[in-house]
């Protein structure tokens, strides 16, 4: 509070007051956040925008006219909900859901400010990771199209006559016509993973020239060596052209490679037999040899750079980024030629040699998981940045979330495997069916709901448990004692329930620790066997025997139906609005990361709206040299913090910070700890002019801040406040009130008095002064840096010596 009193005394004039709204999850329209029905859009796109009401246009020069500015703060909406819920087609992206997931586990290593080559190991783990999963989603679409149609079905007579649309492809049904040679048939399908590949690539080209490619305003260089509370604040942290590019070609040269591999083994196989043709055989070999080459620079690529977040890098690697894919497609246009060969004795039969595959896939993706696991618990413990626990699950929530990609994509490649087979052939007589350790993995399927479906019972009885609690606690904090027991009981249970969030570590935990230990246990069956669980349990006791059979027919219909409620919601949600906006929640919250881990995932809002935020806070501030109030709820806090962390210091300090319903703590900060854990959030309490954050208990996303007040403003989170704001009716509210919970903050008194109070600590400082502020900072910045430098510098010559 000394220094709000010492800038009052020096500068009693108020200056111009802006405050800047940002609305949270699901969006909301600008109308709704000004509060009048008649607004306009001041800068910005149909994609996000920011608006004034139509009389506060110009209020800046009205203000200036009128010989001071007003006494009110200006208030503008920045609206972003395009950019995560705007046309139906972006339900589509919950296909890319393990692609999501596995980018969120990049974030969430353990905070640390030494040991830069075990962070770099972690995100190089987290990238090979992602690109399993590439490899898994290509590999499953070739699973569809190359074996169980194209190798099984067309190579089927009674398949083949029961589809007639594979008429063409079969031997028997076109008389051995000229595309019913295996190698031919399997060229042609393979047309369709390829097509997913181009398909991919093309979404994330397009969609980061929409979202993504938004240079932020801070386009200073930071030495790598520099330590800094969170990288949020580096120049180039969303600003990642370089990696994606990076990453997308060799994604793409992945799946392309994936392809060829499908196509071109089978038909190296054929050659290899005994009296095979000699010259087939060694293009078969060399084929496979350019392949592995391929595949390892394809690695290479992958495991080279990281992301560049100390300076805005605007080159791109433009050899690597055209010719990587280029020569993959290549490659796999010779792959076509080579297979499509004539082999008049080669005939179809069984299964292509997908078990090996997918094999191989789970087998890397659990020795990945694990050394991840490995990683992250080095940083935690040597980190020391967690004193109160608060990091989920101990900085083991990287790997966990991984580990759910891993499962996520596992679900959707056997799925689809699984729905195709029963498709192609209902009867399960034509067709050897998908590989064995698809089915393996469906098979565990119902074990692993069991596990959730207790632990579900047992946070049902915890809540249940607390909401008796919370009973005594609402009528002794409402006086309403007896009161209204059914109005205690709601207000009760709304607190109990806002506790889950909080108990989002343990599902995780013991989700993805189930799910390791089931997919080893599918793993080492399906190899063990070479048979499915019910054939291979044939002879074992006759209770094992049924449990096989009953967690294998139960566990295909599962897994099938995931995969189809996956799609169903999607349709679902291209054509119901209200469907839509809640698939554009789960973007909200899943895709404020940018793209580092898979570039394949859904597009990062962030690299967008927090650029815009940025520009708009320091020209305002620099323009007018007024005061500035961000507002945001829920998501929209953490944009503005974000913002806040890009701006210079000299406008960091000009600006206050109002939150409410935020999970900048109770979710980033325990889930993204590196990031928004208690050393960033103190460091932002200390640079910006103040802070206050607003919560309730009846709130299940936002939270406390938990930061404590000191010489920098006083203390961030206010007391929880009251919802309902009355337990019954009284003069100032003649109707019950509703439990709010996360929604309409503003609707409480408290808003306006922290809004007020915020305004009021801000002062006004001529724009010659701030620029001469900035000099200062940016020649005393410099000068720690140098000496810094010089300091590493001689300890390393003393280290040589």
């Amino acid at each position: 509070m000394e220094r709000a009193q010492e800038r009052t005394q020096t500068d009693p004039a108020a200056g111009a007051a802006l405050e800047l709204l940002v609305h949270g999850v699901g969006g909301a329209t600008p109308e709704k956040m000004l509060n009048d029905p008649r607004t306009v859009r001041i800068t910005g796109d149909d994609t996000a925008a920011m608006y004034r009401r139509e009389d506060d246009v110009n209020a800046e020069a009205v203000d200036a006219a009128a010989g001071g500015p007003a006494d009110r703060p200006v208030p503008e909406a920045y609206v972003w909900s395009n950019l995560t819920s705007g046309n139906g087609t972006r339900a589509l992206w919950l296909l890319l859901l393990p692609f999501m997931v596995v980018n969120l586990a990049h974030w969430m290593r353990p905070a640390t400010l030494e040991r830069t080559r075990t962070v770099r190991l972690y995100g190089l783990l987290v990238r090979l990771t992602g690109l399993t999963l590439t490899v898994l989603l290509v590999a499953a679409a070739c699973e569809v199209a190359l074996d169980l149609t194209a190798w099984q079905c067309a190579g089927t007579r009674a398949c083949a006559e029961r589809h007639s649309w594979l008429g063409f492809l079969s031997p028997a049904v076109s008389d051995n016509g000229w595309w019913s040679l295996p190698g031919r048939r399997l060229a042609l399908a393979a047309l369709v993973p390829t097509a997913l590949t181009v398909l991919l690539w093309y979404l994330s080209h397009r969609t980061w020239r929409a979202y993504e490619s938004q240079e932020p305003p801070n386009s200073r260089t930071e030495p790598q060596d520099a330590a800094g509370h969170t990288a949020l604040g580096r120049p180039g942290f969303w600003y990642g052209r370089r990696l994606v590019a990076r990453l997308r070609a060799a994604h793409t040269a992945a799946g392309l490679l994936t392809v060829a591999a499908a196509v071109g083994t089978a038909a190296a196989r054929e050659d290899r037999r005994p009296g095979g043709p000699a010259l087939l055989d060694g293009l078969g070999w060399l084929l496979e040899a350019a392949l592995a080459a391929g595949a390892l620079a394809t690695v290479w690529v992958v495991c080279r750079r990281g992301r560049s977040e100390h300076r805005l890098d605007r080159r791109l690697d433009a050899h690597l980024v055209r010719r990587l894919p280029l020569a993959a497609l290549v490659l796999l246009a010779l792959t076509f030629v080579y297979a499509g060969w004539e082999r008049p004795a080669w005939r179809s039969a069984g299964r292509l040699p997908g078990d090996v595959t997918f094999g191989g896939i789970a087998l890397l993706q659990g020795v990945l998981v694990i050394a991840l696991a490995v990683v992250a618990s080095t940083l935690y413990r040597g980190s020391r940045s967690d004193p109160e626990g608060r990091a989920a699950l101990r900085g083991l929530g990287g790997p966990a979330v991984a580990m759910l990609a891993c499962a996520l994509g596992g679900l959707m490649s056997g799925g689809v495997s699984q729905r195709v087979s029963d498709w192609l052939d209902g009867t399960g007589t034509y067709l050897a069916g998908p590989p064995v350790l698809l089915t393996w993995q469906a098979s565990v399927i119902p074990a692993l709901l069991i596990v959730l479906l207790a632990l579900c019972a047992l946070l049902a009885r915890e809540a249940l448990r607390l909401a008796r609690a919370e009973r005594v606690a609402v009528a002794h904090e409402y006086g309403a004692d007896p009161g209204d027991p059914a109005r205690t009981q709601r207000i009760a249970r709304a607190r109990a329930m806002a506790t889950l969030t909080d108990r989002a570590p343990l599902l995780v935990a013991v989700t993805s620790t189930t799910t390791l230990l089931l997919g080893a246990g599918a793993l080492v069956g399906a190899f063990a066997t070479g048979r499915t669980p019910d054939r291979a349990a044939e002879a074992a006791h006759p209770f094992v025997h049924g449990a096989a059979q009953t967690g294998q027919a139960l566990g295909s219909w599962l897994i099938g139906l995931g995969f189809i409620l996956f799609v169903t919601w999607g349709r679902r949600a291209y054509k119901d609005a209200s469907a839509r906006r809640t698939i554009g929640i789960l973007w909200d919250v899943g895709t404020f990361w940018p793209r580092a881990a898979h570039p394949f995932s859904p597009p990062c809002y962030a690299e967008r709206a927090v650029p815009d935020l940025t520009w708009r806070m320091a020209t305002w501030t620099r323009a007018t040299g007024g005061r500035l109030v961000i507002s945001g709820h829920s998501q929209g806090s953490v944009l503005a913090a974000a913002a806040a962390w890009q701006l210079s210091p000299a406008d960091r300090s000009r600006v206050a910070l109002l939150t409410y319903g935020s999970p900048i703590e109770r979710l980033y900060g325990r889930w993204f700890p590196a990031h928004f854990g208690p050393a960033a959030l103190n460091a932002l309490h200390e640079d910006i002019d103040c802070w206050r954050n607003l919560h309730r208990p009846t709130d299940p996303i936002g939270g406390p801040v938990r930061l404590s007040g000191d010489d920098c403003g006083p203390e961030v989170d206010r007391a929880a406040l009251a919802d309902p704001l009355a337990y019954g009716r009284t003069e100032a509210h003649p109707l019950p009130s509703p439990i709010l919970g996360h929604s309409d903050y503003q609707a409480d008194p408290a808003f306006a008095q922290e809004r007020e109070r915020l305004l009021s600590r801000l002062h006004k400082e001529v724009p010659a002064q701030r620029a001469k502020a900035d000099d200062q900072q940016r020649v005393k910045a410099d000068d720690q840096q140098r000496v810094k430098a010089d300091d590493q510098q001689r300890v390393k010559a003393d280290d040589q010596r």
